[in-house]
């Protein structure tokens, strides 16, 4: 198979990485690649629930900040988060788009 998971630091789950087009796998290949994504995938609410607590932290040390640059710097740790957590979502919705290509 050429397909391997490699672990994404930002986003904090493995990420596929194919050496080939999806179409060039044989069906055995694309389950069994399905099925790894799969349990895969269904950690990305897990982390972006962890995400969102550490948006929560970050905005509530924002209200009491007196320190301007401090407050920049939280601003943009906090806009990065959320970033992440928006390409998590994209991630959780590859599958889907994988299995409408399947059955389109």
């Amino acid at each position: 198979m050429t397909c391997r998971f490699v672990h994404d630091k930002r986003l904090g789950i493995p990420l596929p990485e194919f050496d080939q087009e999806w179409e060039d796998f044989s069906l055995e290949e694309r389950g069994a690649i399905l099925l790894k994504w799969e349990t895969i995938r269904g950690t990305i609410p897990e982390r972006i629930k962890q995400l969102e607590g550490f948006i929560i932290a970050k905005q509530n040390k924002l209200n009491v900040e007196d320190d301007f640059p401090t407050s920049c710097a939280l601003n943009y740790e906090i806009a990065d988060l959320a970033s992440t957590i928006n390409d998590l979502h994209l991630w959780f919705r590859t599958h889907q788009n994988v299995e409408s290509k399947r059955h389109g």
